[in-house]
């Protein structure tokens, strides 16, 4: 039976009528009836066997029914009565009948105890008073309260009990982050909230001691009428008393305000930060479920408009989760980035990364395209920090510097010219762009005068690749090394998007390789720098012109039956299928020493999409990632045709011309204007040789798309080259790992802006003789940092105990890789180094740094102390000072 009570008149449990019926029949003299004030209800047997004697119970609900009882009584009956009439009611005549002359109240302590099946009630139970009594008499569930596991009902088995049931939450979940969580589901906190105002009091009481401040003050929320802000209440709160808030009038009144939302009294500094770190607990665990991101959104929404309402807007921006903390850090960011743009140099440039790092440190950055743009904005400014140098003095020194610099600056560029919604941030950018673009166009003039100058005189290429050398000095060398070749062209591929593409690519097993470990090069691309221009004489290995047909006669003249051209419709396959099956055979075929394969997906976006936007990786370039998958013993040749230039929106300039039949050239029948070049030999295999090819990127000649190709820009006609192996380094002999490839501003380091006009040495003309000659090609990786250059670095290295280690094998690594590593850290802020960059300052080809410094790690880790450790994402090592003088003894 259940012992639910109707206002304020018990209903009595057959439990109940049994302990007062065995009572009353136990006492001599004990009368007829056993009158019990309840409710006059019943749905238990009517008769009960009590001690031997038969009991009814009656419910009567006025004297007339309690004397139809007594009439009907059989002789071997007692008389139980449930009654909501008082004595006077009953009369003295029916009163005479009853047990002690008086009616039987059912005492509330007692109801509860046989509610919970206990033998004795805690003391401290008993003096929470009245309240709970009735409380647990009330919500009693309908299958009864929790039996206790021991004789006594306990204060804390109760309240438990009673707590879980109003609120609507499991007994296990009673605490912070439950009560937290439970806040957030405003249908049980409204009907919390109806409660009596004692028993909220004393729920929240207890609540508060067993779960902590976060409770309490989510608990004095509910009681103001705040209960769903609990959490936003507790952000709040952790900004108001946050150590490093200054305490000023602003914060002192804003505290104020806030009292009447949280029972109208100000936590302590210790509970406010309590409370605050619960709400970022759950946020944490929150954010994690995609089904939570409304309820995520609608409480981060929120807590901004309390701290508007109490006036303390001010400190949104101290908020490492707050949406419009993250946009103020970014806008400060901006600021710092258009102060820095006259002149940056490095007090500005310090000034502007501190609020970039200060804006990363939000939890929402890492998801937010606004940070991604501001990393390239900061890149950028990196760059015109540094020297611009002397003009190319010839068109490999131009190649060279857009493979190696600025298609860099391309691909940054790309992510801030697809801007932000934030105007003021966009219009920082816009002046950052106005800079960038000025010095690019300087560089894009430069190169189309060298390569005007070039293509005429029809000299020996030298060092420089172009195009049509490809298949002798790449692919032929590592052939006649025994390897078998992927030749994977992604047609219209700029060096800008294969800065994102390789990243992907050798992120996981694949390895970057150069003739003895140098630096990526550029090749340049046929002219004009159209398809069938420059990929027919890719395939062709000599300037050529013409379609698929003249491709595949052109390699076939080359390599004969050894080698298979795949092109669009080649990879195409069915349902079911990633790639067509007679592509896996080609692959794994090894009488087929070349396999080429052409993928259009980035000159597909040129006529579809907006490939400014695009993040060119293995997940959106699937092709790429669906080959290399099945040509893991092959060596890869990955390059493309030709770049291309995006569309500039209303930057771009339409130029109509005679006879223009392509966006980017036009034959020369009339000179060439500003922003172009007149371009004329051997290599021109359109226009009758002579055509006018502009390099300014915002002219076309033809229809809007989304991107150009064609022109003199070297973003067009410089062809990025890389070369990978599956894991394998040594699988071309003389070829190794090659170093980190993004410069130095990329990775962070920018060398600092020199006064007046910076000279610098041009890159020299033969930096990159021979670079694919397999005898004599010079190393251009990195040059290591010289060891014992930092004087702690000497003095380890003479140390006993590192000489000791070493000797008991602690380490593979030999001293002058120890000391670069160890003097480029030293030399960083804080110790604090990417590990980009650090491979490149110490010389380390990027696929080994990872091995390198777990090597590294367990020399200098004495008796466990992390001397040198690795941040959580894992792209920073950290290497701490104080430690490695302590554990290796060197002194302060």
């Amino acid at each position: 039976m259940t012992s639910l009570s109707v206002g304020s008149m018990p209903v009595a449990s057959e439990a109940q009528i049994r302990r007062l019926a065995a009572e009353w029949l136990n006492r001599e003299g004990n009368g007829e009836v056993l009158a019990v004030k309840a409710r006059p209800q019943w749905l238990g047997d009517p008769v009960l066997a009590v001690g031997g004697t038969w009991v009814r119970v009656v419910p009567c609900p006025s004297p007339l029914a309690m004397r139809a009882a007594l009439v009907e009584r059989a002789a071997d009956e007692r008389l139980v009565i449930l009654t909501d009439c008082d004595e006077d009611t009953l009369g003295v005549g029916l009163m005479a009948h009853c047990a002690k002359l008086k009616l039987v109240s059912i005492e509330p302590w007692e109801l509860v105890r046989t509610h919970f099946a206990a033998s004795a009630l805690d003391p401290a139970l008993v003096r929470e008073g009245r309240w709970l009594a009735d409380a647990l008499t009330e919500h009693a569930p309908a299958d009864g309260w929790p039996p206790v596991s021991g004789a006594v009902l306990t204060r804390g088995h109760a309240m438990r009990s009673l707590a879980a049931r109003l609120l609507a939450i499991d007994i296990k979940d009673l605490d912070s982050a439950g009560i937290l969580q439970w806040t957030t589901r405003s249908v049980d906190v409204v009907r919390y909230s109806g409660l009596p105002a004692d028993v909220r009091q004393g729920i929240g009481n207890w609540l508060a001691s067993v779960a902590g401040a976060p409770t309490r003050w989510a608990m004095a929320a509910v009681d103001s009428g705040y209960g769903t802000d609990a959490i936003p209440l507790g952000i709040v709160a952790g900004l108001l008393w946050h150590p490093e808030t200054r305490v000023s009038a602003t914060v002192t009144a804003a505290r104020v305000r806030l009292e009447p939302m949280i029972g109208g009294a100000q936590p302590s500094k210790n509970d406010a930060l309590a409370w605050s770190e619960a709400a970022h607990a759950w946020l944490e665990r929150a954010v994690d479920a995609a089904d939570n991101r409304p309820l995520v959104t609608r409480i981060l929404r929120r807590t901004e408009e309390i701290l508007t309402d109490i006036q303390a807007a001010g400190l949104i921006q101290q908020s490492d989760v707050l949406p419009a903390a993250l946009a103020a850090r970014i806008r400060i960011f901006a600021d710092r980035l258009r102060a820095a743009l006259p002149q940056p140099v490095p007090i500005t440039l310090a000034a502007a990364e501190a609020a970039l790092r200060a804006a990363k440190a939000h939890q929402l950055a890492v998801a937010s395209s606004d940070i991604t743009v501001a990393d390239s904005a900061l890149r950028l400014l990196r760059w015109l920090a540094t020297p611009d140098g002397a003009a190319p003095l010839t068109l490999a020194d131009a190649v060279a510097r857009h493979a190696l610099d600025d298609g860099w600056v391309d691909r940054a560029r790309h992510d801030v010219w697809s801007g932000v919604n934030d105007l003021e941030v966009a219009a920082a950018y816009r002046q950052l762009l106005d800079q960038i673009n000025a010095r690019r166009d300087r560089h894009d003039d430069q190169f189309a005068q060298l390569l005007a100058q070039a293509t005429q005189a029809d000299a020996a290429p030298g060092s420089m690749l172009r195009v049509e050398d490809v298949l002798s000095r790449v692919v032929q060398p590592i052939v006649d090394a025994g390897q078998h070749v992927l030749l994977l062209v992604v047609d219209g591929m700029s060096v800008a998007a294969s800065v994102e593409l390789v990243e992907s690519i050798t992120a996981n097993t694949w390895v970057e390789l150069a003739p003895k470990g140098g630096r990526r090069v550029g090749v340049l691309a046929g002219l004009p720098t159209v398809t069938e221009v420059s990929r027919t004489s890719l395939f062709s290995g000599r300037p050529a012109r013409g379609g698929q047909t003249e491709e595949r006669a052109g390699l076939a003249a080359v390599f004969g039956k050894k080698a298979q051209l795949l092109h669009k419709a080649d990879l195409r396959t069915g349902g079911g299928a990633s790639i067509d099956p007679t592509v896996v055979s080609a692959l794994k075929d090894h009488s087929l020493k070349v396999v080429a394969a052409v993928v259009n997906t980035v000159d597909d976006a040129l006529d579809r999409s907006d490939p400014a936007a695009i993040d060119w990786t293995v997940d959106t370039v699937r092709a790429v990632r669906d080959l290399l998958e099945h040509a893991r013993d092959r060596v890869v040749v990955l390059l493309s045709d030709h770049g291309h230039v995006i569309d500039r929106g209303s930057e771009a300039e339409l130029r109509s011309q005679p006879g223009a039949i392509s966006a980017r050239w036009r034959p020369a029948t009339q000179h060439a204007g500003d922003g172009e070049v007149l371009v004329s030999g051997p290599r021109v295999m359109l226009g009758d040789g002579k055509v006018v090819l502009p390099w300014r990127e915002t002219i076309r000649y033809t229809a809007r798309k989304a991107g150009y190709h064609g022109g003199a820009s070297p973003s067009e006609a410089v062809i990025p080259l890389t070369v990978l192996t599956a894991g394998n380094e040594d699988a071309v002999p003389g070829w190794a790992g090659a170093p980190v490839a993004a410069p130095a501003w990329w990775r962070g380091a920018a060398a600092p802006a020199a006064t007046g006009t910076p000279t610098p040495a041009p890159v020299a003309q033969d930096s990159q003789d021979a670079l694919f000659d397999m005898v004599s090609a010079a190393p251009q990786q990195a040059q290591p940092v010289a060891p014992g250059e930092h004087p702690l670095v000497a003095t380890l290295l003479a140390s006993d105990l590192y000489r000791a280690r070493r000797k008991a094998g602690r380490a593979t690594l030999p001293d002058d890789r120890v000391a670069a590593l160890l003097t480029a850290l030293l030399a960083a802020p804080s110790g604090r180094l990417r590990v980009e960059s650090l491979a490149a300052e110490a010389g380390i080809p990027p696929h080994r740094i990872g091995p390198t410094l777990t090597v590294l790690r367990r020399l200098l880790q004495v008796e466990g102390f992390p001397v040198l450790d690795l941040d959580p994402d894992g792209k920073t090592a950290v290497l701490n000072e104080r430690l490695l003088r302590e554990q290796f003894q060197l002194g302060q």
